[in-house]
């Protein structure tokens, strides 16, 4: 097998003109090319004129001769031999486990370490405060409609986790050495996300795709022996000599020697319960900032010109560094999305971007964010949850800010000091009410600063960024967890038994990092217990 490692094609391209393509590059005909398949796709549109998809694929010969005179004749910019990294792990865990183990919280993290022990026959019990997705879905939709919140199934809570009501991000910024990434991304194609997935260069499924993979993965791990068990918050852990012997539900006592603690960025209550039980945490950087809005039409004339009409929905990806010097950037950028209050705790209001695979509504939203440090929480030097009271903070400012609502202000009001009192030409696209208002009351002095000063020089990237008539919403203060819970080089915690995992734990960032942390320490438990071995 060859790969090719810059294919260039035009953006109206048909799948037979990649293979014409490709016979075309290597000197072949047509017809010896028995299969080519995509293995990433990259949209370039440096040059506005000339804007075009740059693949690289593999591509299968007619026989092993004819691939071997190929690789004699091209350069290696052009095609190499193909060094397929896929992923494979095998078991060989000695130890015997008494009971189940134990997976807390059904995000990413959990979902993949349960699907991974289930497959391996480790009849995993998947334990999720919040409903299923048929259920979630519901709430929230009332939630967004009548402001009233459960606190154990929302925006942050619920199977699937945060990312199922978001854009469904796939990419991430590691390099696939093992496999485990592209495993995800195949596993996520298997149960049903479009194909294109698993070779786009920013790949994204979509909240509404993305809820309908995840029922088919919960099928599929009932099915292999597993147990998802809903509305089952864990309100505390059993430790005997420094040794996990169980959690404690609302109404169960739940032995067990392995905890997998998969909780997310926002179980404030069960890192304050770590807390009281002595579990090793520190405290880590995070970033707050608000969702800015603007006309969708605006960024795809920006990044592709004239072709626009015949793209993808554009996004972006900006940078800053602000004269009080802090850095300000874009993140979890929403193409032809939505704004969506993303609360969880009740008088504390906290937004996010959502949009759908078609990714075919009016705005374009993105967060602009500013890095807060332990310097900047204030509080206890022992204190490890300060930067959730930090968080609460602007949070609850919000609340007040929006009388409950998404506190809304535009950026030439913001500008000005002045709290909006009208929209202008761009309409606010949010699930949940909003509320015209001043943000800035919301907001520590340099976060208003470093926006003011970012969004002045992401006009010089993106003309019309600076548009007076924008708008922002806030606050995003749930970018990532404020916390890591401490974990070993066998992602094990002091606590034998106990492994951290995925974004809320601090070590993950997006849904398919978080997937690929779940199966780092399915990997670690294989590797010290063996499937099948439960009594009883």
């Amino acid at each position: 097998m060859l790969r090719i490692q810059q294919l260039k094609i035009g953006i109206e391209h048909k799948k037979e003109d990649l293979t014409e393509k490709a016979a075309k590059l290597l000197s072949v005909k047509k017809e010896d090319i028995i299969e080519l398949r995509p293995v990433k796709r990259s949209l370039d549109a440096r040059k506005k004129e000339e804007i075009h998809y740059s693949y690289v694929c593999e591509v299968v010969l007619s026989s092993e001769a004819l691939e071997e005179k190929v690789l004699r004749r091209v350069k290696p910019q052009i095609a190499v031999r193909a060094e397929n990294v896929r992923y494979c792990f095998t078991p060989t865990g000695k130890e015997r486990l008494t009971h189940r183990p134990v997976i807390i919280g059904a995000g990413p993290a959990g979902l993949f370490c349960a699907y991974y022990l289930a497959k391996e026959g480790y009849a995993p019990i998947l334990l999720e405060r919040g409903a299923p997705v048929e259920e979630r879905v519901g709430i929230i939709e009332d939630f967004w409609k009548n402001g009233i919140l459960q606190p154990d199934t929302n925006v942050q809570f619920g199977e699937g986790g945060a990312g199922t009501f978001s854009d469904g991000k796939l990419n991430t910024m590691v390099k696939d050495t093992t496999g485990r990434i592209r495993s995800v991304l195949e596993t996520f194609a298997l149960f049903g996300a479009p194909e294109e997935i698993t070779y786009l260069n920013k790949p994204h499924i979509g909240t509404d795709c993305l809820r309908e993979v995840i029922v088919r993965m919960r099928k599929e791990l009932i099915r292999l022996g597993g147990e998802v068990r809903f509305h089952a918050r864990v309100t505390d852990f059993s430790i005997e000599k420094n040794r996990m012997t169980g959690v404690f539900l609302e109404d169960e006592f739940l032995p067990c020697e392995v905890v997998v603690l998969a909780i997310g960025h926002s179980a404030r209550d069960t890192f304050s319960v770590l807390r009281k039980r002595g579990i090793p945490m520190s405290k880590k950087a995070f970033a707050v900032g608000v969702r800015i809005e603007h006309e969708q039409d605006l960024i795809n004339r920006a990044q592709y010109g004239g072709t626009a009409e015949k793209l993808p929905a554009a996004d972006y990806k900006l940078t800053h560094t602000a004269a009080n010097g802090r850095g300000i950037y874009s993140f979890c950028m929403c193409p032809g999305g939505f704004v969506v209050n993303a609360s969880s705790e009740p008088e504390c209001l906290t937004v996010n971007g959502m949009s759908n695979h078609a990714r075919d509504e009016r705005n374009a939203n993105s967060a602009l964010i500013v890095t807060v440090t332990p310097e900047d929480f204030g509080g206890a030097e022992e204190d490890v949850l300060a930067g959730v009271e930090f968080q609460r903070r602007l949070e609850g400012a919000a609340y007040l800010a929006g009388a409950g609502k998404i506190p809304v202000q535009l950026y030439g009001d913001l500008l000005n000091h002045k709290p909006s009192v009208t929209i202008g030409h761009i309409v606010p696209n949010t699930k949940g009410a909003y509320r015209l208002t001043s943000i800035e009351e919301c907001l520590p002095m340099f976060i208003t600063e470093s926006l003011l000063d970012g969004i002045a020089a992401f006009d010089m990237k993106i003309k019309g960024f600076a548009d007076e008539e924008a708008v922002l919403l806030g606050v995003e203060a749930r970018t990532s967890s404020p916390v890591r819970i401490e974990r070993g080089e066998e992602l094990e915690s002091e606590i034998s038994g106990l492994y951290p995992c995925g974004e809320g734990a601090g070590y993950a960032g997006g849904i398919v990092s978080a997937a690929v942390d779940g199966i780092k320490v399915y990997e670690s438990l294989a590797k010290r217990f063996r499937p099948g071995s439960i009594e009883g």
